[in-house]
């Protein structure tokens, strides 16, 4: 494995990585617009701008969560530990409680949930209760987070954020990401009346007054379409808009019972003798050409034999990856045609003198997309 990867150009995949994650993150204080690089780049701007840009959070957030169905309350009663106990919320959003019966709860924020045990055992047991209410295990107000993301999954939270915050609590974009991120904004479900309470409410950031391009039904580059009958809202935002220290506006408010989507994209690899070899993640539904390929590896070694380059052709789910021969003498001369690379495929440019190298390449094409696992990953 270590002379593929050395036949490659290619570090190892612990090194690459730590390439590709060693650049700091541009300070928002630079107003020019965000250069990108690799993933690792990107990530580490999600980061910073989690930390920085976060919405707007009254000091009355966390008590005015409004519960919803599946939550865990815990309830605690002054001077009456007997009634204190932690209780689930049912489908149909009601809770039972001893002496009390079965109570109303989704779409109550916890303060008002206080004033209504208040209100109940004042009229029955107590002359002057005393009743707090924390959410002890949120599970009404998720955010579904999926595509090309570390971590895809559903995310709770108490009131909206921004979409940094929610790329970052996915731990940031797979390397496959592509130029794209939708969020699919619902009106709110009628049988949550936790969520349909919020839908009705929802608070404006300056920054977010949806200057991004908004879409009823219009399924986007990434494929995913609105529902026009429910009212959901697709808007699609450029990663570099939403990452440009220069353009917050694209940083959207996301609620709970939204979903996010990122947008994958393919990656062609260049490799062997070239300047700058790894992944090159394409545009959304582009393809690159050889030359273009190379351009991006910023061109080719003195040490390089471009008469015998090759693109390996990834193999489908049944067959081995194939290998096409190419003249990149010839076609960067204008006298041959100038192929396509799609997702997946990898330009290979050998040594002047590496048919040693070459050989084990041939040896191991089986072998040679798992080894680019290390190969850093650039956005142009």
């Amino acid at each position: 494995m270590l002379m593929v990867l050395a036949a490659l150009g290619l570090s190892s995949p612990l090194a690459a990585q730590q390439g590709a994650n060693s650049k700091p993150a541009p300070s928002t204080g630079d107003s020019s617009a965000f250069r990108g690089g690799t993933t690792g780049d990107y990530n580490l701007r999600i980061e910073q701008l989690a930390r920085e840009t976060k919405a707007p959070e009254s000091s009355s957030s966390l008590r005015d969560y409004q519960i919803g169905p599946e939550d865990l309350l815990e309830i605690s009663v002054l001077e009456a530990p007997d009634l204190n106990r932690s209780v689930r919320v049912t489908d149909d959003g009601a809770i039972s409680l001893a002496l009390l019966g079965s109570i109303q709860v989704s779409g109550l924020s916890t303060r008002e949930l206080q004033a209504v045990l208040e209100d109940r055992l004042r009229h029955t047991y107590m002359k002057d209760p005393q009743v707090s209410v924390f959410v002890q295990e949120m599970r009404s107000h998720p955010v579904s987070v999926f595509g090309a993301v570390e971590k895809p999954g559903v995310y709770q939270i108490r009131y909206a954020k921004t979409l940094v915050e929610i790329l970052s609590m996915a731990q940031g974009l797979a390397v496959d990401a592509g130029d794209t991120v939708i969020v699919v904004r619902h009106p709110g479900d009628p049988t949550n009346p936790a969520l349909a309470a919020l839908s009705g409410s929802k608070p404006t950031l300056a920054s977010a007054t949806r200057p991004a391009e908004i879409a009823v039904s219009d399924p986007g580059p990434s494929g995913l379409a609105a529902d026009e009958t429910s009212g959901a809202e697709s808007i699609s935002i450029h990663l570099k808009d939403l990452l440009d220290s220069g353009n917050p506006h694209s940083n959207v408010l996301v609620y709970p019972g939204d979903q996010v989507k990122v947008a994958r994209a393919g990656i062609v690899y260049v490799v062997g003798q070239v300047r700058k070899p790894g992944g090159f993640v394409l545009k959304t539904n582009e393809n690159i050409s050889v030359l273009q390929a190379i351009a991006l590896a910023e061109g080719m070694t003195p040490n390089s034999k471009g008469k015998e380059a090759r693109i390996i052709l990834a193999g489908g789910t049944n067959g081995p990856p194939k290998e096409v021969p190419i003249n990149l003498d010839k076609i960067m001369a204008g006298k041959a045609p100038d192929p396509l690379l799609k997702p997946n495929d990898v330009l290979f440019v050998p040594n002047s003198g590496g048919k040693e190298a070459l050989h084990v390449i041939e040896q191991s094409t089986a072998g040679i997309v798992g080894a680019l696992g290390g190969a850093a990953i650039y956005r142009w």
